[in-house]
């Protein structure tokens, strides 16, 4: 008989998980959720995780004295540091550890990093009174600790009800591992409405993201729910469902990077559009591909904005990535010249970073004598899409429009971030923008569609300049995985009108 040890994360108790307790139960399995209670620091919440494993385990032993491996640790956000502790204490009686809506932690680890607002945490991490606490929300105030996509009202009050405070020292200390439970098998599961999905994961794989490369073993798998930051509360029996799955070893496996046909990324592939062999001429961060030829009169240049985060060390860097190489060769062979580049979105609180980049880019795609300084045009990809918010809000004259392809207009609701300066929608909304031509795709991640109707409901509203051009059977990053006649059909209309509103066409 399977045993699940549940441990609630950030404010949240035994009542949040009554619904997939019974059902787990209701399933023939035994549930214990661990009242984590007041503590003063983490490792008095390991010590109760601990108490709950020997208490369901005791008399368990075979006849060599080693406890039987039955035993399923599932922890939600924070709840993963106090049960991943206890699993390296009890190695030996834990068959898998989950983790639910929250990344892999290790040895050193702090569990501030589960407080999602970045301001926040930057505020914790420098007090000194790590007695304090940190107090539970408001009823209005769950969304900042995550998304609250599909959580009835009733189960939000049920929630604010029974909150209690968080204490300070359980986000401040270090978690100290011994590696005794590195090889336990480990299940993520990934709430969509959150904005992690298994595609996502696969994408950090084959940029080469280390923490994800760690994840290609066996005994790894994975689920996703389409929901938010809370399952036990909007979906709890699908929950129930994929925890007695995961605890019977099934879920999705990444497969290793290596089988190119199956592994590669979109923005990898092949471009989906045959374009002239235009050579490229590096110049420091940017990449110019000026059309063949000789020109009386400078040229409008298009400057192609990569998405992210994409890891430092990822290599090729964004601007040799065939994709946005191919947009870059479109624009030069239709009269343009065609500018990659690359910024250092290396993490999701590296906005502000990346936009100095792109700016510094910018001004210096300009300055070539051989560029038409009054005639720019700026086009951003997926988790760039953030970027276009201080364009918009400040659009210089030259800018003659802003395109984007399958953007995420928001930052998620896991990323924590909550910089004013990096909302597109809340700009549009105001009008008196300048041309925005937007690629939407149809097979989009649901947190990501949700920032892309966000952003299209305020154009609206503002009477923003918008052009909308629907992909419907494509994914994210479609240039390298789908090359229908759809698909060509988008990129090329794309071009095409911001070309015109550069004076090309």
């Amino acid at each position: 008989m399977t045993e699940f040890v549940l441990v609630p994360g950030l404010f949240t108790g035994p009542d949040a998980w009554r619904e997939t307790a019974g059902k787990l139960a209701a399933e023939g399995a035994r549930t214990h959720v661990v009242d984590l209670g007041p503590a003063q620091d983490l490792d008095a919440h390991i010590a109760r995780v601990v108490a709950a494993i020997d208490t369901i385990t005791e008399g368990a032993e075979g006849a060599d004295g080693v406890a039987g491996r039955d035993v399923v640790l599932v922890g939600h956000d924070y709840g993963v540091y106090p049960a991943v502790g206890a699993a390296d204490l009890r190695a030996h009686r834990i068959a898998r550890v989950v983790y639910l809506d929250t990344g892999p932690v290790g040895d050193g680890a702090v569990a501030l990093a589960a407080v999602p607002d970045q301001e926040l945490r930057e505020r914790l991490a420098k007090e000194e009174n790590a007695k304090g606490e940190l107090p539970a929300p408001a009823r209005e105030d769950w969304r900042r600790w995550g998304s609250t996509a599909g959580v009835p009202d009733e189960a939000l009050d049920r929630l604010t009800a029974h909150a209690a405070p968080q204490p300070l020292g359980t986000l401040l200390q270090p978690l100290h591992l011994t590696g005794a439970a590195d090889g336990l098998p480990t299940t993520g599961v990934l709430c969509a409405e959150s904005g992690a999905t298994i595609d996502t994961v696969r994408m950090l794989l084959r940029f080469g993201d280390p923490t994800v490369k760690a994840l290609v073993r066996p005994g790894v798998t994975f689920f996703e729910l389409p929901t938010g930051h809370w399952p036990m509360l909007s979906c709890p029996d699908e929950l129930a469902d994929v925890l007695l799955r995961a605890a019977a070893d099934e879920g999705t496996r990444l497969d290793p990077v290596g089988d190119e046909e199956t592994t590669q990324s979109g923005y990898l592939r092949p471009f989906l559009l045959d374009v002239p062999e235009i050579p490229r001429e590096r110049r420091g961060a940017i990449d110019l591909y000026v059309p063949e030829g000789t020109s009386a009169e400078p040229r409008p240049a298009v400057v192609i904005v990569h998405g992210g985060p994409v890891p430092e060390d990822a290599r090729p860097t964004p601007r040799d990535w065939p994709t946005l190489i191919g947009y870059a060769r479109l624009a030069a062979s239709r009269g343009a010249i065609g500018v990659t580049l690359d910024h250092r979105l290396h993490a999701v609180t590296a906005y502000p970073t990346a936009a100095e980049d792109v700016a510094a880019a910018v001004a210096e795609v300009r300055a070539d004598p051989r560029v038409d300084a009054d005639r720019i045009a700026l086009w951003f990809f997926s988790g760039g899409g953030p970027l276009t918010a201080p364009w918009l809000r400040e659009a210089p004259p030259w800018l003659r429009c802003l395109a984007a392809s399958y953007p995420i207009m928001a930052p998620l609701p896991n990323w924590g971030v909550n910089d004013p300066r990096f909302r597109p929608a809340d700009v549009v909304a105001r009008g008196g923008t300048p041309p925005f031509i937007l690629i939407r795709v149809g097979r989009e991640a649901p947190a990501v569609a949700t920032t892309v109707a966000e952003f299209v409901d305020a154009a609206e509203s503002g009477n923003a300049p918008l052009e909308v051009i629907d992909v419907p059977g494509a994914p994210h990053a479609f240039e390298g995985l789908d090359h229908s006649d759809a698909a060509r059909g988008a990129v090329t209309e794309a071009m095409e009108r911001v070309l015109g509103r550069l004076g090309l066409g």
